[in-house]
Formats: structure tokens, sequence, C-alpha cells
């Protein structure tokens, strides 16, 4: 099962938590539909990055996909060319997503083969092509397109090396080499990717992300920084939840912490700090809860 997969069963409990309120995070992401079929970032212009987010939001809220508009939207970027890593990998994301229509086994082969060009030379996947090392996220993003489509990761012994070129003493990853310490992201990516590839994961791992918790609720994007916010927190449950952590120490304060972030639009907003609404941060949210329902 790829992680995508694994996280919708997951984020699909939320509304067992939202009750009447799913309704209107159901109305909040289709109002983020533009004309041309995708979904909008917060610049109102369409992007395939929230537009996976929005499949997934809408994936776990039950409702059907309006596969009308995003079948056409997607094919609008044939096999790719001209798209960075990142947009490569939502494209093949989105894709997997369509019941209606199943992407063409040519243009499916020309996105791998393009998402292959950003493999690094330790093994790894970088968002930079020609990199000579590879990040976390790079790995984490180039497994989940070839998963999503059941197709087998080329050279896993690649991404094995690249992660643990990453990590830290402590059992935390950093995302790359210029980054001295280990942060929650790169390390729930890290553990995600190992669970799925049958990595060891180090014993240190589970205290090192108990101890982002912060005590009003959320999770730390780091141990001592100042705040914690919506991605960190449903990245750490997730990873937490995976290793077999019992979560109930964390859930009240968590479920606090979340509706603090809550706005009547039907959005969840990043963090204390955050004034705007994005449907990233929305599926975030369902992930978080749903692993807070369980």
């Amino acid at each position: 099962m790829s992680f995508r997969l694994e996280m919708l069963q997951v984020a699909r409990l939320a509304p067992s938590v939202l009750g009447d309120s799913a309704e209107l995070v159901e109305t909040f992401v289709f109002a983020r539909q533009c004309q041309d079929g995708g979904f909008c970032g917060r610049d109102g212009k369409s992007d395939l990055y929230y537009t996976g987010f929005a499949i997934d939001a809408l994936t776990a809220l039950q409702v059907d996909l309006p596969e009308s508009k995003l079948v056409p939207y997607l094919r609008s970027f044939g096999d790719g060319e001209g798209l960075d890593f990142v947009h490569l990998c939502c494209l093949a994301r989105a894709w997997s997503a369509m019941k209606s229509e199943k992407v063409d086994a040519e243009v499916l082969k020309g996105i791998l083969s393009r998402i292959e060009g950003f493999r690094s030379a330790d093994g790894g996947y970088n968002q930079q092509a020609d990199s000579p090392e590879g990040s976390v996220y790079g790995c984490l993003l180039a497994y989940g397109a070839y998963a999503d489509h059941k197709r087998s990761l080329s050279n896993p012994d690649g991404v094995k090396r690249c992660l643990d070129s990453l990590q830290k003493p402590e059992g935390a990853w950093a995302n790359d080499s210029k980054i001295v310490l280990g942060n929650a992201l790169a390390t729930g990516a890290a553990i995600t990717l190992s669970r799925n590839l049958r990595f060891p994961i180090p014993e240190t791992t589970q205290n090192w992300l108990i101890n982002c918790f912060y005590l009003r609720g959320g999770f730390l994007p780091f141990q001592d920084a100042p705040m914690p916010d919506l991605l960190s927190t449903a990245v750490v449950l997730h990873a937490l939840d995976g290793m077999q952590v019992d979560l109930a120490p964390f859930k009240e304060p968590c479920l606090d912490f979340i509706d603090s972030l809550w706005n009547g639009e039907g959005g969840f907003h990043g963090h204390w700090a955050d004034d705007e609404l994005d449907i990233e941060y929305t599926y975030y949210g369902l992930l978080a809860l749903g692993h807070l329902a369980i």
C-alpha cells in the first residue's frame, strides 16, 4: 500500500470528529476549484500541488471527485514535460486517484522517466536535477509516485544510503546535508519510507519525536521551536501511530490545538500566526483528526 492510501485510511475517520462541520470542509475545498479544473493555492491560481491535496481531502470526506473537470486538467500536462520534480510527483499522484479514466501507459512511463531524471548520485532523489545528494523529501515523493501506481521503486538500496547519510545521532533526520539539526517533518517522512521499504528505525527515534510535543497541544517542527504547527502535528502523529505508539496522552491537547486553528469557512490555519487558509493545511487537519479519532 502506498503511504498516500495509508494516510487516507486514517483521514477518512476525521468526519467522525468534525460532525456537521465536515460539510463546511467540503464547501471550502470545492470553492477553490478553478475554471481549468485544477485547485488553487494561496495565490488563487490552479496548481497541481494543491490539486493533489484537494483530491485527498475530498477522498477523506468520501465525496465524489469532480473528474469531469479534473481529467482534462491532468491531460493538459501530458507526460510532465517542463514540470519540476515536485509537480511531476503531484501529477502522478493525481492520476492515481482517477477512476473514470486511467492515465495512458505511455504517459505514465514518461512521467516516471522524468522523475528518474532527479535521481541523485548517492542513489536518492533531490528536487534539483544532477544533485550529488538526495533529500528525505525527494525520496518520499519519488517513492509515492511509484507506489501510487503499484510500481516498485528502482534501487531502494540507493534510497537507504541517502536516508542513512541524513540520519542524526539522536535518531532524527534532517532533510538534506546542509541542515544541521533533525526536524519533525524529515523524521516523519523517513519513518514512513523506512516502514514501507522495511528499513530499520533507530530505537531513539520514538522518544525524539515525543519530545517535540508542545504541552499546550500540537507538535513542534523541531525541539525548542517557538510554536507548534499543523503540518508537523499531523506528520508526527502519523509517524508515532505507524510505530504503534499509544496516542492517548496527546489526544486532548492536540484536539484543542487543532480546534484553535479551525476556521468557520471550513479550512484550517497552519499555525497560530497564520492568517490565511489553504487546502494543504486543511488536508493535514483531516489527517491529524483522523489519528485522534482512533
